[in-house]
């Protein structure tokens, strides 16, 4: 491999501009300096930025137009679903109020036919991913890090045993949510485990009116909390709770 090519100098460029551009430094619209000014600014080889730019343009941040240069696209092009994207997107305060409930929205379209589905389809197998996940959440509780990658397994799942390809296409798209609802998913933790218990009595008796039902329950718990917080009341964030083991 070249000498400044390595995929973690790439890694480093691809954060900084990209972090620069989710954060308004870089305007929609402007247009980059050329490759050598780039390369210069962010201390990298000229096929460093050249790869960086690939990635971004990727992530749809980008575009690289014959004689128009390489040009900032405007937000509603960028794959906010992209996990890098949120998380240039959060601030030490976390993530904008606005694109929080959008995440939430985006939940409470896909999460409840999903459910309604599982509740139809769900193999054996299925059922005992479900259920084991919600016995690690409740097994969890004193663990944040522990419930929220159950509550995550939980959710996955379900997808998963809609057994239709398209929709388990969404599990990325989903983990990134529930990723991103990080903040709020710890504060309603213990009280939302019942709405969950509900969702996989539903699925295990086949009837998919009722985990339809007992899935909004569970993302209306968390929606209602959100609206509640003093900090999102405020139009901001809540700052982003540590837990040990976590990178920020």
């Amino acid at each position: 491999m070249a000498r400044g090519s390595k995929p973690g100098k790439i890694g480093t460029v691809v954060g900084a501009l990209g972090a620069a551009i989710v954060r308004g430094e870089i305007a929609s619209g402007t247009v980059l300096p050329p490759e050598p000014e780039l390369a210069e600014r962010y201390g990298a080889g000229r096929s460093v930025v050249r790869e960086a730019v690939k990635i971004l343009v990727a992530k749809g941040l980008l575009t690289v137009r014959p004689r128009h240069g390489t040009q900032v696209r405007p937000q509603h092009d960028w794959t906010l679903l992209d996990r890098e994207v949120l998380g240039w997107m959060r601030s030490e305060d976390g993530l904008d109020r606005a694109l929080l409930l959008a995440l939430e929205e985006t939940r409470e379209i896909i999460e409840p036919e999903a459910a309604a589905l599982a509740a139809t389809r769900a193999t054996p197998e299925d059922l005992a991913r479900i259920r084991a996940a919600l016995a690690e959440m409740e097994a969890g509780q004193d663990d944040p890090q522990a419930a929220i990658a159950a509550d995550k397994r939980f959710h996955l799942a379900i997808l998963d045993a809609t057994n239709n390809p398209i929709l388990r296409s969404f599990r990325g798209a989903i983990d990134t949510i529930l990723s991103a609802m990080f903040d709020f998913t710890v504060d309603v933790f213990g009280g939302n485990l019942a709405n969950h218990a509900a969702v996989v009595d539903a699925i295990a008796a086949g009837e998919p009116e009722q985990a339809r039902q007992a899935m909004r329950q569970v993302l209306g718990y968390t929606r209602g909390h959100m609206l509640s917080s003093s900090a999102l009341a405020d139009g901001a964030s809540p700052k982003k709770k540590a837990i040990p083991g976590e990178t920020p």
